[in-house]
C-alpha cells in the first residue's frame, strides 16, 4: 500500500477563539477502496476532463477579453443566465481538494491555470468600465441595482461572488498559489469598497437578497490571513432578520428559503471563533438544534421545494422535491464547525454519518462516469432519483448543461470524503466516522490505517504503524448513538473492558503506541424506526446508521404503503424482506436506490423483530 507523503498548504494565520481541536489537513488523509472511493473517482473523472475554456467563457466576456472560441455553457452558466459563472468556484475548490488529497498534478494545473485567466480578467477592469478587484462573469452594473433594489432579473450576484471567493481560498489554502491569494484579495478588497459607503438599513435590505456566504468566506480569510479588516468585513453581511430570532432560540424559518439561511449561520460559526462573541456561537448553534430537530428528514436532508416549512411538518412534505443537496452540504459544514468547539458531543457527528450516508452519498448516479448528481432527493412514495423537477438541463445533471447549484457542492463533497474522519488535538486523536482510509499525523510520526466494510458490516479496525514519537498519546472513538450497549474495543486481540456507551465517545487514554497496535470497534446494528415528527405512525426505518428503502422496481406507488414491522426479515448484509401492503417487498439501503422506484417512509403497523 503507497502511502502518499503530505504536500505544503499555506497555513491559517489566526488563532481562533474557542477551537478545541483541529482537523488534519486534506493531504495528511487518503480514502482507500469503497463505495466513498467510487464516488470520488467518478468526480475525478469529470473534473479532469471539463473544458476550462467553456468555463472561462463568461468571466472573458464579462470582462472585455477574447473568449477564445470556446463554445458557451448552457443551464446555470449560459450567457443569459442572472447569476452565470456562481459554479467555477466549486470547480476551484474541487481541484485544490484533488491535488491536496491525491497529488494529482493535472488537477492541480487545472485550478492555477484557471486562476491565471482569471487574473487577466481582473486585471482588464478598467478599460471594462469596472471598479478595482471586481471579478465576476456579469457587469458590476447588476450590484448598483442590488443595491438600489431595482435588481429584477433573479440575480443573487454576491451568491455567485461567494463562490469565486471561496474557490480562490481553496487553491491558494490546498496548492499554495499565491495569485490565487492576490486575486482574491483584490476581489475582497471590492467587496469592502463596495459595502462600505452603505448605511446599516441600506445594507440590511440588501441582504434581504441571497448573498450566499458572505460572511462565511470573509471570516474564513481573516482566519487564513489574520488580517481583521476582513472580519469587519464580514459582520457587515450579518443579516439582523435571520440571526436576531435565532440569537434567542426561536424557530422562525418557516418559508424561508433553506440554502439562503445555512451558508450564514457556517459565516456565524467562523464569525464567533474569530471574535468570540458568543452571541454568534449561540445563533449558529440553536439554527443547526432546530434544523435537525425539527426540520430534518430521516436521511439528514431538509426542505422542499428549497423552502424551510413549519416546525416538525414532515409528513406533510414528502414530495419529488424534498431535501435539496447544497442545504445537506452546508449543514454538514456548519456542524464540522460546530463539534471542534464542543467535541465532547457526539451527537455532531451522529448527525454528520446520517445525513452524508444516507443523502449524499446516494446523490450521485453510480452508473454516470462522470458522476452526475440529482438536485432534490424525492421523498414520495414511488419516487425515483433523476426523477422530479427538471432544473435546467435534465432531472440529472450534465457535462455542460445543468451548472445547478447542487452540482458544484456535489463536487466538494465528492473530493473531500476524508475530511472529517479523523481531527486531534497535540494529545487526541478523534476517530468520528468509520471510512476506509489512511491518516498520516506528521507530529506523531504515526500512520493509521483503517479497515472497515461499515456500514454493512460492525466492525472497524485501526492499525497504527510508522516510528512514532514514544510520547502517550490518546485515541477517543465515536460511539453512535444507534448502536446497543453491546459494543465494545478490542486492542490487540483482547477486550480492553472500555466502556462503550451509546452517544458518547469511548477513550482510550495514555497509551504509548507500538507500530503494529491494532484497535477493533465492534458497534452491534439493530432495526429501528425514524417516524415523522408530526406522526409517529409514519416512519422511516433503519439497520444502524443506514436508512432502508423498499424496492418497487418500475412499479408505481399511489400512496403510502403500510409496512408490517414484524415482517422484517434479514436476508444478509443490509438486505431485508418485509411485508407491505400485504405482498412481499425487499428492502436496502437507501444510498444503493438507483434505477428502481422507492419508498422510504411508511405507514407502520406492529413492532420491529429483534435482530
Amino acid at each position: 500500500m503507497t502511502v502518499l507523503p503530505t504536500v505544503a498548504q499555506a497555513a491559517p494565520a489566526a488563532t481562533e477563539a474557542s477551537t478545541l481541536v483541529s482537523p488534519f489537513n486534506l493531504s495528511a488523509v487518503s480514502l482507500t477502496d469503497s463505495r466513498w472511493m467510487d464516488n470520488q473517482k467518478r468526480t475525478v473523472n469529470y473534473l479532469k476532463w471539463v473544458d476550462l475554456e467553456r468555463l472561462l467563457y463568461n468571466f472573458r466576456a464579462t470582462h472585455g477579453l477574447s473568449t477564445k472560441g470556446a463554445t458557451p455553457n448552457g443551464g446555470w452558466d449560459a450567457p443569459n443566465f442572472p447569476f452565470r459563472t456562481h459554479a467555477q468556484g466549486h470547480y476551484l475548490t474541487a481541484w485544490a481538494h484533488c491535488y491536496a488529497s491525491l497529488r494529482d498534478t493535472l488537477c492541480r494545473d487545472r485550478a492555477t491555470y484557471l486562476v491565471a485567466e482569471l487574473a487577466k480578467c481582473q486585471a482588464n477592469n478598467k478599460a471594462a468600465g469596472f471598479g478595482a478587484g471586481y471579478l465576476s462573469g456579469f457587469p458590476e452594473s447588476e450590484f448598483t441595482a442590488l443595491e438600489a433594489r431595482t435588481l429584477s432579473n433573479g440575480n443573487v450576484p454576491y451568491y455567485a461572488v461567494h463562490k469565486t471567493m471561496a474557490g480562490l481560498l481553496d487553491v491558494w489554502r490546498h496548492i499554495g498559489d499565491t495569485k490565487a491569494r492576490d486575486v482574491l484579495l483584490a476581489l475582497a478588497g471590492w467587496v469592502d469598497t463596495r459595502t462600505s459607503r452603505l448605511s446599516y438599513g441600506q445594507m440590511q435590505a440588501m441582504l434581504g437578497t441571497e448573498f450566499g456566504g458572505m460572511n462565511e468566506v470573509l471570516a474564513d480569510l481573516y482566519r487564513q490571513t489574520g488580517d481583521k479588516r476582513w472580519l469587519t468585513v464580514a459582520q457587515r453581511f450579518d443579516h439582523a432578520a435571520v440571526f436576531d430570532p435565532l440569537a434567542s432560540n426561536q424557530d422562525k424559518l418557516n418559508g424561508l428559503h433553506a440554502n439562503t439561511q445555512v451558508p450564514k449561520w457556517i459565516g456565524a460559526a467562523l464569525e464567533y471563533k474569530g471574535t468570540g462573541t458568543i452571541r454568534y456561537w449561540d445563533i449558529a448553534r440553536n439554527a443547526w438544534n432546530i434544523t435537525v430537530a425539527a426540520h430534518s428528514y430521516a436521511i439528514g436532508g431538509n426542505s422542499q421545494a428549497e423552502h424551510f416549512r413549519p416546525p416538525n411538518a414532515i409528513s406533510q412534505y414528502l414530495t419529488k422535491d424534498t431535501a435539496e443537496a447544497c442545504n445537506t452540504y452546508n449543514m454538514l459544514k456548519l456542524t464540522r464547525e460546530l463539534w471542534t468547539l464542543n467535541p465532547d458531543s457526539a451527537a455532531y457527528f451522529d448527525f454528520y454519518e446520517r445525513a452524508l450516508i444516507n443523502h449524499l452519498l446516494g446523490q450521485q448516479n453510480p452508473a454516470d462516469s462522470h458522476g452526475h448528481v440529482t438536485y432534490f432527493t424525492p421523498l414520495n412514495s414511488g419516487g425515483r432519483r433523476g426523477v422530479g423537477p427538471a432544473w435546467g438541463g435534465g432531472t440529472w445533471s450534465t457535462d455542460y448543461d445543468s451548472f445547478w447549484c447542487c452540482q458544484g457542492t456535489a463536487l466538494e463533497t465528492n473530493t473531500k470524503l476524508m475530511d472529517s474522519i479523523y481531527f486531534h488535538d497535540q494529545s487526541r486523536l478523534f476517530v468520528n466516522l468509520f471510512t476506509p482510509s489512511i491518516l498520516r499525523w506528521a507530529e506523531r510520526g504515526a500512520t493509521i490505517t483503517q479497515t472497515t466494510a461499515f456500514p454493512v458490516g460492525d466492525t472497524t479496525t485501526l492499525t497504527v504503524s510508522g516510528s512514532g514519537t514514544n510520547q502517550p498519546w490518546d485515541m477517543l472513538i465515536r460511539i453512535p448513538s444507534w448502536t446497543t450497549s453491546k459494543g465494545e474495543i478490542i486492542i490487540n486481540g483482547k477486550n480492553s473492558g472500555i466502556r462503550v456507551v451509546p452517544g458518547s465517545y469511548a477513550v482510550i487514554s495514555g497509551r504509548a503506541w507500538k507500530a503494529g497496535d491494532t484497535v477493533t470497534v465492534r458497534l452491534p446494528m439493530t432495526l429501528r424506526t425514524v417516524p415523522a415528527n408530526d406522526n409517529p405512525g409514519v416512519a422511516a426505518v433503519a439497520y444502524g446508521p443506514v436508512i432502508l428503502s423498499g424496492d418497487y422496481g418500475n412499479n408505481s406507488l399511489s400512496s403510502m404503503p403500510t409496512l408490517a414491522l414484524d415482517s422484517l426479515h434479514r436476508i444478509q448484509g443490509l438486505e431485508f424482506t418485509a411485508s407491505a401492503d400485504g405482498k412481499t417487498v425487499r428492502l436496502a439501503p437507501f444510498y444503493d436506490a438507483h434505477a428502481v422506484n422507492y419508498n422510504v417512509y411508511w405507514v407502520t403497523r406492529g413492532r420491529l423483530p429483534r435482530t
